[in-house]
């Protein structure tokens, strides 16, 4: 994920040279224009005030600028201790069903009952998609007909849920942005039926996100945030080849935390994000 790799060992000192090839590196790295100006700005305050002569100096404020940007609070997490009621949104094709299914597989393991909601009613591979991943982890599903109302498989769902005495009920939901009126109608109604019959749950609303489409990712993350409270970001292929800055461009500028990271095929591959991981990976460099 380093895309800075040897940047710093590459000056002699710390010039406008020096800022402008940075900038430059972390534009490419898509952390994006706002925060990168943001930590640029940051790290020359911080160059001057602690008198920094080494750009390999600059590394390590950076990072921990970048760390300390990244952070999720440990109570982002409560929720899995809670009786939730989890929205997953995304549009087609980032890897949501298979992330739901993994989020169930995850709260499986620790113990949880959990109950899957096949929302996505548009695409008839989703629902079989999601009841392959609900056998395996062991866990119950909801499913309606191609074509219907996710409303009645939202509802249908929280019944199951309430019957079973669920801890977690998870949903996936269709995966459009092209109309986003019709989308937030209808997410408008799925939380309406959230609230009317499954008052006592946490809502949570993920938004899942292709960490490897760069700046798409962000415009996905900015539209959803129009349409829907979004509590939390699932970033899928973090794996070594993926532009990881994202994470934070994201963060920067819409402020939503990332909670969890798919960085590969099995269902122990999805986990909850960890800044110092993360930034270890974005700063890594190679020996020398």
């Amino acid at each position: 994920m380093g895309f800075f790799k040897n940047f710093f060992r590459g000056f002699s000192k710390i010039d406008d040279e020096f800022y402008e090839e940075l900038e430059e590196v972390m534009v490419m790295g898509d952390i994006g224009i706002h925060a990168t100006e943001e930590l640029i700005d940051t790290l020359k305050d911080q160059v001057k005030e602690n008198r920094i002569k080494e750009p390999e100096g600059c590394r390590t404020l950076l990072m921990e600028s970048v760390r300390e940007m990244m952070q999720t609070d440990p109570e982002a997490y409560a929720f899995e201790d809670m009786t939730s009621a989890i929205l997953v949104i995304g549009v087609n094709g980032v890897g949501k069903t298979t992330t739901i299914g993994k989020l169930a597989a995850k709260y499986k393991s620790q113990g949880k009952r959990v109950v899957l909601g096949a929302a996505d009613t548009f695409r008839a591979a989703a629902g079989e998609q999601l009841t392959e991943w609900a056998n395996r982890a062991g866990v119950d599903i909801v499913s309606g007909q191609e074509g219907s109302d996710p409303g009645a498989v939202v509802f249908d769902t929280i019944q199951a849920a309430k019957s079973r005495k669920a801890d977690i009920l998870l949903c996936d939901t269709a995966g459009r942005l092209h109309n986003k009126k019709n989308l937030m109608e209808e997410l408008k109604k799925l939380n309406r039926i959230l609230e009317r019959e499954f008052p006592e749950a946490h809502r949570e609303t993920l938004v899942v996100l292709d960490a490897t489409t760069g700046q798409n990712a962000l415009a996905q993350a900015r539209q959803f945030s129009e349409v829907a409270e979004i509590s939390g970001i699932i970033l899928t292929n973090m794996d070594g080849t993926a532009k990881g800055g994202i994470a934070v461009a994201i963060k920067s500028e819409l402020g939503i935390p990332v909670k969890y990271v798919g960085t590969g095929e099995r269902a122990e591959d999805l986990k909850r994000f960890d800044a110092d991981e993360f930034v270890e990976a974005l700063f890594a460099q190679e020996e020398a």
